[in-house]
């Protein structure tokens, strides 16, 4: 059997940050395949960029936070 990343309490931990993570996940997907305006230049590329950023800081933070969860629990 193989050992899960996580324990289920840290999983439940971090979901208030895995569930912004879905979210910011699917705007990212929709506004990539069904954008209403073009997509072109510095303007998509901002508003992409304010997408992607939270979620790559966000999701970071909360490998971070899950890490910092485990090592606690198993002192």
């Amino acid at each position: 059997m193989a050992t899960p990343i996580f324990e289920r309490e840290t999983w439940l931990d971090i979901s208030v940050n895995i569930i912004p993570l879905f979210i910011i996940g699917f705007f990212v997907v929709l506004f990539t395949v069904n954008s209403p305006w073009k997509i072109e230049g510095l303007t998509s590329v901002l508003g992409f960029a304010l997408l992607v950023v939270p979620f790559l800081l966000l999701a970071y933070l909360t490998y971070i936070a899950a890490a910092l969860i485990e090592s606690a629990e198993s002192e």
